[in-house]
């Protein structure tokens, strides 16, 4: 494992900025190890006491002997020095809590910088600075001067869920609900600046240790691939959450492209942790939900989902949420309708949600018996049980019943509370205890379902896009479509047959050649959307030629005329790359003249196997339509899949900053085929002469 292991297993934790005031950061450091048991050497370190909070006080790092991990809490001017001091005593970790770094501006920053750059000559590694420290839940490590720790109920629940904050305060704040729940946590860590380590690299290191189970995250922005991977690859058989912020920020930029409006920020981050398992949720309360399923519920075999209610109205609304979280309500097997028929009464319901209505739940055995027929039906994967006023005369037959059904079955089985604590003050800690994670609305409870059937879901099928990099062609260094159309065609990707013609009479030549029907579009360099300049004239024959020619080459800045064979009708769909934060996009979805007004697309960062772009296009609503509408054939999807995978192929040789927008790619029964295609490059080109070459 590696060095950040020190911040919950360190056997000596140095206080550096340690202090006899009450109440200062410093004295309350010191005060929280021993409040809450740490066993290993605590050392304040302090210019001139000799002792504080009882404890042997040292005036330097070095002069303590050395610590595994140090807990920086000096005024920031003091800091750099103290930072030294921790690198020549050969600290693993160093936790700076000061603040007046980066987030003052240019001078803290290049302070911050300095701090960061001593840290790693030394091999150490730097927390924060502006963090509020890090917890340990099993052995008392409290480096941190949270006042969370000095509450006088606080106490501390271990488990196995690990947690990562960049913010502190709200970290923390989330740690003490977290608490308040009495979820067993592994341990807790803010961050703070990411001068040097980050949230997502102390979520992986977590990961790596056997008693961490599962991991949640706050994040204020995802920029570092690497990192995100490395996480996905640590955390493979260990479900991970994480809320990020910024969902409403607008892009730094404006888009040219079709792609470059889809590819939102936040489309990408979402397709992005979608593509490594990891669930994204939207605030405090989710993410805590969705711990609770990870720490406490089975691991679920597919998406199929039963809903046992003792209240039709929590049945449909748990229905509803199904059907909103992506998953599928189970059909029941004939043997468990069977066995329901002998249970349920007339009016309530054998159908999934099954009702047993109120009287059934109050019988011990026919309780039992419900939940065992539902949970062990081959075609349920996941049960969600939803109970209204659940009162402390109906505890303990249904928390043993909910306990065996998950224990036989072996499958997740969540409970929906709706009612008052005060009904039943004993089920809470009883359904806990018998590991049942427990909500107060049917759609948290199923949302915290979907939540364990994302979570690191396998990726079968897996394919890199197939175009060798070995074999790739040299991008063209501007963006016209009949360049672009052929670097595609030599990449194997089906483009309509076609050419660049000046005159008209070449223009009915063409239409002749490429079967009489064709499609005519204007050659404008730097044009982005030809259709908003009636740039595009479809159905064009032998005939009309001639005309149609003269009126494109009458537009403003046309320098020729792309003549096409027309291809027959599809479903119009959008292929496109585009630089981001986290590296080279995929985004695919509607295509065509209503890209942006339907707005239905998915992202994927790159690179991309086979079965993350069939999720992806799953994602879109667009895609009913690829199986066949009102009596239409089904379109050609294995076509389309290995387009798309070329076109990931080819973003290999793309140059930085580059965006490659394939709008519409029509898709039918018999193949895919680029309609359109715009490339637009970070360096245009800068001569007369290499702009005249880009047909």
């Amino acid at each position: 494992m590696g060095q950040l292991r020190a911040l919950w297993a360190a056997g000596s934790v140095a206080v550096v900025g340690a202090s006899t005031r009450a109440g200062h950061p410093g004295r309350l450091a010191v005060e929280y190890l021993l409040r809450y048991g740490y066993s290993g050497r605590i050392l304040p370190i302090h210019p001139t006491a000799t002792e504080i909070a009882g404890v042997p006080a040292y005036p330097s790092v070095s002069a303590a002997g050395g610590a595994e991990l140090a807990l920086i809490l000096v005024p920031a001017a003091a800091v750099e020095a103290a930072v030294a001091d921790c690198a020549a005593a050969g600290v693993r970790v160093a936790i700076v809590g000061s603040s007046g770094f980066a987030e003052t501006g240019p001078e803290g920053r290049a302070a911050q910088d300095r701090l960061a750059a001593r840290a790693r000559a030394a091999g150490m590694r730097l927390v924060g600075p502006n963090c509020i420290g890090a917890a340990a839940f099993a052995n008392g490590l409290v480096a941190s001067f949270s006042p969370l720790f000095s509450g006088a109920q606080t106490t501390l629940t271990p488990g196995g869920i690990g947690f990562a904050s960049a913010s502190g305060a709200l970290g923390f704040g989330t740690v003490s609900l977290a608490l308040e729940r009495e979820m067993g946590l592994f341990a807790a860590v803010s961050t703070g600046n990411e001068a040097d380590v980050t949230a997502l690299e102390t979520l992986a290191e977590m990961a790596a240790d056997a008693e961490c189970t599962a991991l949640l995250g706050y994040l204020e922005s995802l920029r570092d691939p690497a990192a995100l991977r490395a996480l996905a690859a640590a955390a493979v058989d260990k479900p991970t959450a994480l809320l990020v912020a910024g969902r409403t920020q607008a892009g730094a930029r404006a888009a040219a492209s079709h792609t470059g409006a889809l590819a939102t920020a936040d489309r990408v981050v979402d397709g992005a942790l979608r593509q490594f398992g990891i669930v994204r949720v939207s605030d405090v309360d989710e993410l805590l939900d969705v711990g609770d399923a990870f720490a406490l519920a089975n691991r679920p075999a597919g998406p199929r989902v039963a809903i046992v209610t003792t209240s039709g109205g929590s049945g449909i609304l748990a229905a509803d949420a199904v059907a909103q979280h992506g998953l599928a309500l189970a059909t029941l097997a004939p043997s468990t309708i069977d066995i329901l028929k002998e249970v349920v009464p007339a009016y309530g319901s054998i159908a999934n949600p099954v009702d047993v209505t109120a009287t059934v739940m109050r019988d011990r055995t026919l309780v039992a018996r419900v939940l065992a027929a539902v949970a062990g039906d081959p075609g349920v994967d996941i049960v969600v049980v939803c109970f209204c006023v659940l009162t402390g005369a109906d505890v303990d037959a249904i928390v043993t019943a909910l306990a065996d059904a998950a224990r036989s079955s072996g499958k997740p089985v969540l409970a929906a509370r709706t009612g008052a604590d005060h009904l039943a003050p004993s089920a809470a800690a009883a359904l806990r205890a018998a590991r049942i994670p427990t909500y107060p609305t049917p759609g948290r409870a199923v949302r915290a379902a979907a939540a364990l059937h994302q979570a690191g879901r396998s990726r079968p099928g897996a394919r890199p896009g197939h175009v060798p990099v070995d074999r790739v062609p040299p991008a063209p260094r501007c963006g016209q479509e009949a360049e672009l159309k052929d670097w595609l065609a030599r990449a194997g990707i089906r483009v309509p047959r076609g050419r660049v013609v000046r005159d008209p009479a070449e223009a009915a030549d063409a239409v002749r050649e490429y079967g009489g029907l064709a499609v005519l579009k204007v050659v404008v360099p730097g044009l982005a959307h030809k259709t908003e300049v009636g740039g595009v004239v479809l159905g064009v024959t032998p005939e009309t030629a001639a005309d149609a020619c003269r009126r494109l080459r009458g537009i403003d800045g046309a320098t020729g005329v792309l003549v096409e064979e027309q291809v027959g009708p599809g479903v119009e769909l959008l292929v496109g790359i585009t630089p981001g934060a986290l590296g080279p996009v995929l985004t695919l979805g509607a295509g065509g003249v209503l890209t942006e007004v339907l707005d239905d697309a998915a992202s994927r960062v790159l690179p991309v196997t086979e079965h993350d772009v069939r999720d992806a296009l799953a994602q879109t609503r667009v895609a009913r339509l690829l199986t066949g509408h009102r009596g239409q054939p089904p379109a050609d999807v294995d076509a389309f899949v290995d387009l798309v995978l070329r076109v990931a192929g080819l973003a290999t040789g793309l140059p930085p900053a580059t965006a490659l927008d394939l709008n519409p790619v029509v898709v039918r029964p018999d193949g895919a085929v680029v309609l359109d295609a715009a490339l637009t490059a970070h360096e245009p080109p800068t001569t007369s002469e290499e702009a005249a070459q880009c047909w």
